[in-house]
């Protein structure tokens, strides 16, 4: 029988439900009568191919739990960077160890709260103390397992909590076994091991940490404890049973599924009727109806700080029971590890939630960061395109160059006598072409540093309204131009410009056209082209007349009498596009100083991980 069912003023029968185990099977059962007296400890069974396949599961998810990084500041991504930790601990500590040896002994983790008596009552199940109780809390600063001396093969190696290293030995007066440094000044990353005859064969006792102690190190190593059991016996007092540190960890044992007897400490004379009545009732409204339930009534210590030999008596043999069924321990492992598969999809679920939250986040970031830059580039294209360049410092200088109101009017009644008298002009004097690229390069580089500056502060209070955005950005100021774009603004427009002159050279190589470009200069030429470039407002449909007193008329013409109407046009809009590759180039440039504070990520991850959290839950529902 599944023990718990012993009647008695110390023990509350218990929820004998035992849900099928995750591919367990009758072979690993050894025997139904528990050990007895010339037992051999029992050698680790080999998977079958499910539970291979299962192992390949875990160590995957394991992997990818262990590699989760969750950068942004976002509401709820330091609570699932710990259940990401946690629950990649809990496959080291427990379920991978407990599905690669599923005939390994159960291990029974006591916890509870500081001073409930948890020490006392393991010396008590030993019948000697092996572990120091006192009034000093915390007591317990390093972990005990005691074990049946046969089986001390199952915990001398890294098999289960294999963060922890191992020592061999006993606790005497304070020293640790082996050396001679204080047992309170030892770390909590190590294990004592102890053999003792008295613990029964296929169940371990682990004296924890207290679950409230005042020590991070110490709770958080009774947390990992705790998730390392296959069993918990909680130990509780009769003025502490309802704290509030406690019930937490008992809900989420009962979240699990997991076996859990709690041990009532420290009872007054008369009490125990009311308190266990009372602490019952918690148990039943917190899931955990089927837990056992032991009473230790208050009494005096002996002479070593032990209690009563009867006082844990019903507690003894209730483990006594468990150990000496073969399939009762497989039902309780069974059942635990079904509880912790099933939790940890939860868990892996949430994580990938938190993924897709930190990729929703950082594709917000980039998003506002290419719309801003995205609207100034089309800002300086538009400015390009209205003529409001050929306003200023450009019209004068294109003024300069090809003369006053008189050279219009000759440019109506004769275009080949205009390009005879400008060719000669142009041969001459090429310095009044220069002037007018260079005042472009001036009026274009201030519309692209002004809107670049403008991209960077939309960016910059973007990001900062946004609690991820502001904590990327942290100190630094990127709400402006950066260090050295205006030079790279004017190296790129000078290239736009020699681009330009390399068009009107290919387009000229043409015999018929060859020595018309030729006797009004590439630099002329050029210079006519840009001022029609800045004029076009109808896209590749064709030119249209720009401001500032029929500014473009000049060069349009001038360009059409040496290459023709369609030659024009197809130059135009190829300097055109030029330019705007060229001002995308600088902007996206000018982008990157945000987007390279983003995490670089991988899209898969959350995915990968969402899917292997279906196939957790999955395995948990066919075990």
């Amino acid at each position: 029988m599944v023990p718990g069912r012993r009647p008695g003023p110390f023990l509350f029968s218990g929820n004998s439900r035992s849900p099928a185990g995750l591919n367990w099977h009758d072979e690993h059962v050894t025997s139904q009568n528990g050990p007895g007296p010339h037992h051999q400890p029992e050698q680790p069974s080999q998977p079958d191919r499910r539970s291979a396949a299962a192992v390949e599961l875990l160590e995957d998810v394991r992997a990818g739990l262990r590699a989760v990084e969750l950068p942004l500041a976002l509401p709820g991504s330091e609570q699932a960077r710990r259940e990401a930790a946690a629950a990649a601990a809990q496959l080291d500590d427990y379920i991978l160890p407990r599905y690669r040896s599923l005939d390994a002994p159960l291990l029974a983790v006591v916890g509870g709260s500081t001073g409930a008596g948890k020490s006392t009552l393991v010396n008590a199940l030993a019948g000697h103390p092996v572990t120091r109780a006192g009034a000093i809390r915390p007591t317990t600063r390093q972990p005990i397992l005691l074990h049946h001396p046969a089986e001390g093969n199952w915990f001398e190696g890294q098999r289960v909590l294999p963060g922890l290293s191992r020592i061999r030995g006993s606790l005497d007066s304070g020293r640790l076994p082996g050396g001679d440094v204080p047992a309170e000044e030892a770390a909590a990353s190590s294990l004592i091991l102890l053999a003792e005859p008295a613990v029964p064969a296929g169940v371990a006792i682990l004296d924890a940490p207290d679950v409230d102690s005042i020590s991070d190190e110490n709770r958080r190593l009774a947390g990992q404890l705790l998730a390392a059991a296959d069993l918990w016996v909680f130990v509780t007092t009769a003025n502490r049973y309802a704290d509030a540190v406690p019930w937490k960890l008992l809900v989420d044992a009962a979240s699990r599924d997991i076996m859990v007897a709690i041990v009532l400490d420290r009872v007054p004379p008369g009490a125990e009727e009311e308190v266990s009545a009372d602490l019952r009732g918690l148990l039943d409204r917190e899931g955990l109806g089927g837990a056992q339930l032991f009473v230790v009534h208050e009494t005096a210590l002996g002479p070593a700080g032990m209690l009563p030999p009867d006082a844990a008596r019903p507690l003894r043999m209730w483990l006594e029971e468990l150990a000496a069924d073969a399939v009762g321990r497989s039902d309780v492992a069974r059942r635990t590890l079904n509880g912790a598969v099933r939790a940890l999809a939860e868990r892996v679920t949430g994580v990938a939630g938190a993924l897709e939250q930190q990729e929703a986040a950082a594709a917000s970031l980039e998003a506002d960061a290419t719309a801003a830059y995205g609207d100034a580039v089309r800002r300086i294209m538009e400015a390009t395109r209205d003529g409001a360049l050929l306003r200023g410092e450009v019209l004068a200088r294109w003024q300069d160059f090809v003369g006053t109101g008189e050279f219009f009017r000759a440019l109506e009644q004769n275009v080949g006598r205009f390009r005879d008298r400008l060719g000669a002009f142009f041969r001459g004097e090429p310095t009044p072409a220069v002037k007018v690229e260079t005042a472009i390069e001036t009026g274009l580089q201030a519309v692209i540093l002004d809107e670049a500056a403008t991209a960077a502060e939309e960016t910059d209070q973007r990001w900062r309204s946004d609690p991820a955005g502001r904590n990327l950005l942290g100190t630094a100021d990127l709400s402006g131009a950066g260090p050295g774009f205006a030079e790279q603004a004017a190296a790129e427009i000078r290239g736009w410009q020699a681009g330009l002159m390399e068009l009107i050279r290919t387009e000229g190589q043409g015999k018929r056209t060859q020595a018309r470009w030729l006797s009004f200069g590439v630099n002329g030429l050029g210079a006519a082209l840009m001022i029609v470039v800045f004029s076009m407002t109808a896209g590749l449909t064709g030119l249209e007349i720009g401001i500032a007193g029929g500014t473009a008329v000049v060069g349009q013409r001038l360009l059409e009498a040496v290459f023709g109407e369609d030659a024009v046009r197809r130059m135009a809009a190829t300097a055109r596009d030029d330019l705007a590759v060229r001002c995308r180039r600088l902007l996206d440039g000018e982008k990157q100083r945000f987007l390279t504070l983003l995490p670089a990520g991988d899209p898969k991850v959350a995915g990968a991980l969402s899917a292997q959290a279906s196939a957790l839950a999955r395995l948990a529902a066919a075990a």
